[in-house]
């Protein structure tokens, strides 16, 4: 399957994100922090030509509020449900260090799988698979950090998924085109 060029974003960080906290759907705010990085994602986006390219966002807060700080150039910024972020289920609002250690290859993407009454990276995958091949165009999409990583790995390819960016990415924005995943910072 061929896929439109991409342009994805991270939301800033939140308080939770500072905090260590597992968000899910759950949602806190961007940290002064996050407000920067939206902004610094926005003056990247400010150098590249978007001309016929749509906007997407999470429905959630922290994403709409970077969503409306990093894309100042669009005339309007849809939601879809299926770009949020991983449920958590039981564990939403916990200290990640309160929580059992995932095991594996990539510890990290291993413990949201673990989650009691959580969704699991296997259906954000096909949720965001369902998103994008529904998608008519170039798009820029504001998500997740769990979420942007499943998208960019359908994308691109899972090899993408053995070396995750510092912070998942937040105020950078990953450009998708041709099969190729460059990080701009």
């Amino acid at each position: 399957m061929t896929f439109p060029e991409l342009y994805i974003l991270r939301h800033g960080e939140t308080l939770w994100n500072a905090e260590d906290r597992m968000q899910g759907w759950l949602n806190s705010p961007l940290t002064p922090k996050g407000v920067d990085h939206a902004r610094r994602q926005g003056a990247i986006l400010a150098e590249r030509d978007l001309n016929g390219f749509a906007f997407w966002s999470s429905p959630a807060g922290r994403a709409i509020q970077t969503a409306g700080l990093a894309c100042p150039m669009a005339e309007a910024i849809h939601t879809d449900v299926r770009l949020r972020e991983i449920g958590v289920g039981d564990w939403a609002g916990r200290l990640r260090h309160e929580l059992p250690p995932g095991e594996g290859p990539d510890p990290y993407l291993a413990q949201y799988d673990m989650a009691p009454g959580g969704e699991g990276t296997a259906a954000v995958r096909a949720r965001v698979e369902a998103f994008l091949a529904e998608l008519q165009g170039p798009a820029v999409i504001v998500t997740h950090g769990i979420t942007s990583r499943m998208i960019r790995a359908t994308v691109i390819g899972d090899h993408v998924l053995d070396s995750p960016s510092p912070n998942g990415g937040q105020g950078g924005v990953y450009h998708l085109k041709d099969g190729v995943q460059e990080l701009l910072t």
